[in-house]
């Protein structure tokens, strides 16, 4: 996919990077503590612009064409700037605390909020809710995602290495500048593309079977099907918002009799309360009538003759 779209994710970089960089340089000749603060920020803050701006693009370019142009891009990266920022900044304070007293803990913190940015990008949850939800979709898969971040650390030093002896020959303060714009514009497409795909690998991996834990489509994560119902099953829904029932009038619950019987058939089996008092013909058969009895007057008739 990066070779496939290599020209758009390096140019959605390149168009952040050089802006903020015209503007830290127009910004550092004032001089002073001030402007340089000023100049700091906007590097950092074009930096998580890059990342959120990034995801987004490789979102869009899931289904093989970019639909997006780049000023598109940049402005959907552009409204998830603050909380990406505010989730990013609070866990390099946490990592850092852990890498200072003792390292495992960094690495383990990298490690679970490794998918914070595309969270909070493709599922637009806050800074301090995407936390959670990255640990959800890590969890009980840290070694491959660790190994992952592994290997693209190593091959983002590597580029630096590179392009820090090919820059050489330029003074300082030029060799800084260009090697942030190349490095970042080479390196943050790939580093966001490999996060943005480890996010969507997780969210692709059935749950574990744990008795109590949901199963189904929906499990992984917790979040169900918008706009939709849990399926039916033998276990309690995860906890959610779900949509009210659409409008109608239900019944309300209470035991009902049965359903008429149908034509020319007889109820089921049941305790029925018995019939009104009254005359019913005998089940079974169709309604007797009575017929009042003929009588007729005597006749005398001749005896048969003798031998019939």
């Amino acid at each position: 996919m990066y070779r496939a779209h290599a020209g758009h994710l390096i140019g959605i970089a390149f168009v952040i990077y050089i802006v903020a960089a015209v503007l830290d340089g127009l910004i550092s000749l004032a001089g002073g503590f001030i402007t340089a603060l000023v100049g700091l920020i906007i590097s950092v803050l074009a930096g998580y612009l890059v990342q959120a701006a990034l995801v987004k693009s490789v979102q869009d370019i899931r289904d093989g064409r970019a639909d997006l142009s780049i000023g598109e891009t940049v402005s959907a990266g552009t409204a998830v700037l603050l909380p990406v920022a505010g989730a990013a900044i609070l866990a390099g304070i946490a990592i850092g605390i852990g890498l200072v007293l003792i390292i495992v803990p960094g690495l383990f913190l990298i490690t679970i909020w490794a998918v914070i940015i595309p969270v909070i990008v493709i599922e637009r949850t806050g800074a301090l809710s995407s936390f959670g939800r990255s640990y959800q979709l890590v969890r009980r898969h840290g070694w491959h995602v660790f190994g992952t971040l592994v290997l693209a650390w190593i091959i983002q030093i590597a580029v630096s290495i590179v392009l820090g002896i090919l820059l050489a020959a330029l003074p300082l303060f030029l060799r800084n500048a260009v090697s942030t714009v190349v490095t970042g514009s080479l390196v943050a497409p790939f580093i966001a593309l490999i996060v943005t795909l480890v996010y969507y690998r997780l969210l692709a991996v059935p749950a574990p079977q744990e008795p109590g834990y949901p199963q189904g489509p929906y499990a992984q994560g917790g979040y169900p099907p918008q706009g939709g119902y849990p399926p039916p099953g033998g276990y309690p829904p995860p906890p959610g918002n779900y949509p009210p029932p659409p409008p109608g009038n239900y019944p309300p619950p209470g035991n009902y009799p049965p359903p008429p019987p149908p034509e020319g058939g007889y109820p089921p089996p049941g305790n029925y309360p018995p019939p009104p008092p009254g005359n019913y013909p005998p089940s079974g058969g169709a309604p007797q009538q009575s017929y009042p009895t003929q009588r007729f007057p005597p006749q005398d008739y001749p005896e048969p003759p003798p031998g019939s």
